[in-house]
């Protein structure tokens, strides 16, 4: 059921696997990077609340950024799933094809574009925080 040449998903696989050591490098570098900041942090005292609370905002930025990366892997390692399930740009909620191009600017998407858009209008409140 696979819609994609031989070429266009060993293109893909490329395109995913450079992304992948791409992101483990960055959340290497950035646990190290936070970890020394970590460090530099707790052997200085705060002189004030502001140089606390950018201590804390420093913290907070970079578990966010690596939670991104580590999320994105994640996606990458259940599109290379999705490969050998032989379902890999198969939309998961229509079952048509994910076209090439979505493809090649988001290997790992999991939706053609109209469901994708369906999905986010439906879903769209659901990470806002409400009163």
């Amino acid at each position: 059921m696979n819609h994609l040449s031989q070429t266009q998903q060993a293109q893909l696989v490329q395109v995913m696997n450079q992304r992948y050591q791409a992101l483990l490098e960055q959340v290497r570098d950035e646990l190290e990077n936070s970890g020394q900041q970590y460090i530099e942090l707790v052997g200085n005292v705060p002189t004030d609340s502001g140089d606390a609370f950018m201590g804390d905002v420093l913290a907070d930025l970079n578990v966010a950024m690596i939670d991104r990366q580590i999320h994105e892997l994640r996606d990458i390692e259940a599109a290379r799933l999705r490969i050998q399930n032989k379902v890999f740009g198969v939309c998961l909620d229509c079952g048509d094809p994910i076209a090439f191009e979505r493809l090649m600017a988001y290997p790992t998407a999991k939706r053609c574009m109209r469901c994708q858009q369906q999905h986010e209008k439906a879903y769209a409140s659901e990470n806002t925080p409400t009163l």
